[in-house]
């Protein structure tokens, strides 16, 4: 089987877990052929294994003028260069006017009347499904367009598009954040929005680029499904969507967007909802990697019964000495690990073990953050130690050295803290604090580990745990301290829980049953996909001979007075 696989953040390029997980479902299923397509290629790209290809790959840059993003919109619109960069003519010109304001009255217009804009979603009603539709008439007429005559980025710029989208904006029944939206406003969306749709303007669908496979699969929702929307639209290609984190909820939870207007975000907000139900109603069947984004894309409008949780595959063998040894590890010691940023919430942490050193004075908390390039994070690492020294100042006597402090921060990899096995294996129970998350890592390597946890009830938390540590709710430090304490004052419900959180992991969270739920949707999509012969594949009986037959195999009508089968 051939397999388009859509990657988010560039793999083979990028690094990170997203790429982790990229290889291993390359790398585990060998026995198909993965095209890659990447989109946010950068750098050189990591060595694959003979059954996958960097089929595509597209860096697309910033707000479209540098030389990255100029040299991607010479190579679009499915022609040469000079096409691409050919102003339209009158009839074009219409085309695009006309598909744009679909699409523009799609993301303005209010879907639900008399509901609070905060709480409406795109599917709601019957007008949210009109404009579900048009925003989808106007996406699919501009990739037609872009696809036969290219130009599309810079009309997408263009003062046509400015004044199409202010119509929208003043129009009846329009969102009241849309209707408020002034110049500045039209002028930030139709950028941002031109760059959310530069996949439309790709060189990607052709036979022998995504018409060429049997199934693409989306490793995100958002900007990095919509080839394989495209795909679907031209030449009938199954498409598969997993998330593991939903873009759309990423958009709402940026920092970047803080000093946009009211306006402009109510206009981003309604864009990137409008194509997250267009991608999750496409697609035939939706992987999210836990209950948390699988509520997120009901809210979206996905319809249940084409979407089925596949936890992520984490490796296991990494902590098996750890998980094995019940004896590892201070039974006075509390292990944080992660990125320091404030959805973490260590400041409530901080507090809560200043609680826990109070009643359990040989208490020690170890911090061990994971090195981020984000220049913004060393600010709030700044302001944690700050609070850590105002809280435990250095003791002069008692169950310590003198001047040694019972917190202690460390960076993973460094001397204190080489590996991640070493840094679980040297406490007791492992603490997560965060207010807001989606599916902790942290967490289910601490399970593996067989530590028992202590963590705040937030994303996919009580999911994974599955009553195997203790839950608490976020930004309550004294329920945290309560839990904690009562985890160090009993080492055998400890050594209890730990071993059930391993017993656990190891059946729901490990890259083998993540590959295994993979190899058999892939043949189950294939087996209901159409069969289409592709001339020139040189391959006989290539592809398989099952059709889609609408209907149940089992029930057989007969024909009232003939009792024959009604054909």
């Amino acid at each position: 089987m051939r397999i388009g696989l859509l990657t988010e953040g560039g793999y083979p390029y990028a690094t990170g877990e997203p790429g982790l997980w990229c290889e291993r479902l390359v790398r585990g299923l060998g026995q198909h052929q993965f095209d890659l397509y990447a989109l946010g290629a950068a750098g050189a790209p990591r060595p694959l294994p003979p059954n996958a290809r960097v089929a595509r790959a597209a860096d697309l840059g910033g707000p479209g003028t540098g030389p990255a993003a100029r040299t991607l919109l010479e190579r679009t619109a499915f022609g040469d260069g000079r096409a691409a960069r050919r102003a339209y003519g009158r009839r074009e010109r219409r085309r695009f006017v006309e598909a744009f304001h679909r699409l523009a009255v799609g993301v303005c217009g209010d879907s639900a009347a008399g509901t609070p804009e905060s709480t409406a979603g795109p599917g709601d009603g019957e007008a949210g499904a009109a404009l579900g539709t048009a925003f989808a008439e106007g996406l699919y007429a501009l990739a037609e367009l872009a696809r036969e005559r290219g130009g599309l980025p810079g009309a997408l710029r263009s003062d046509d598009a400015v004044r199409t989208l202010e119509s929208a904006c003043r129009a009846p029944g329009a969102r009241r954040g849309a209707a408020a939206a002034g110049l500045p406003d039209h002028l930030a969306f139709v950028e941002h929005l031109e760059r959310t749709l530069r996949p439309l303007s790709l060189d990607w669908y052709a036979e022998d680029a995504l018409g060429a496979a049997d199934l693409c699969h989306a490793a995100a929702g958002g900007t990095t499904a919509l080839p394989g929307l495209l795909a679907k639209r031209f030449f009938g290609t199954p498409l598969l969507v997993t998330e593991y984190g939903v873009q759309l909820r990423s958009h709402y939870l940026s920092a970047a967007g803080a000093d946009r207007s009211a306006p402009l975000r109510t206009l981003l907000a309604a864009l990137h909802g409008r194509l997250a139900a267009e991608v999750y109603g496409q697609a035939a069947l939706l992987t999210p990697g836990n209950a948390h984004a699988r509520r997120w894309q009901e809210k979206c409008g996905a319809d249940r019964a084409r979407i089925r949780t596949v936890h992520p595959g984490m490796a296991a063998d990494r902590f098996a000495e750890v998980g094995e040894d019940e004896e590892s590890g201070d039974p006075a010691t509390l292990v944080w690990v992660g990125r320091v940023e404030p959805a973490k919430d260590l400041i409530a942490l901080l507090h809560a073990f200043a609680e826990i050193r109070a009643r359990q004075p040989d208490a020690r908390l170890r911090i061990v953050a994971v090195p981020v390039r984000d220049p913004g994070s060393g600010a709030y690492l700044a302001h944690i130690k700050g609070l850590a020294a105002q809280l435990f100042p250095d003791e002069a006597a008692g169950a310590h050295a003198v001047g040694e402090n019972p917190v202690t921060f460390e960076e993973l990899g460094g001397p204190e803290a080489p590996t991640l096995e070493d840094t679980y294996a040297s406490g007791a129970v492992v603490v997560l604090s965060s207010v807001v998350e989606g599916f902790p890592a942290s967490l289910v390597e601490a399970m593996f580990c067989a530590r028992a946890t202590v963590s705040t009830d937030v994303g996919a938390v009580v999911e994974i745990i599955g009553g195997t540590g203790l839950v608490v709710p976020p930004r309550n430090p004294r329920a945290l301290a309560d839990a904690c304490l009562a985890l160090l004052r009993e080492p055998e419900r400890r050594h209890r829980l730990g071993a059930a959180a391993r017993a656990r992991a190891l059946e729901l969270f490990t890259v083998e049953q993540n590959l295994a739920a993979f190899r058999g949707i892939y043949l189950e999509l294939l087996s209901h996909a159409p069969v289409r012969h592709r001339p020139g594949d040189g391959v006989p009986f290539a592809h398989p001979a099952e059709a889609h037959v609408p209907g149940s195999w089992a029930h057989k009508a007969v024909a009232a007075g003939t009792g024959a089968p009604d054909a």
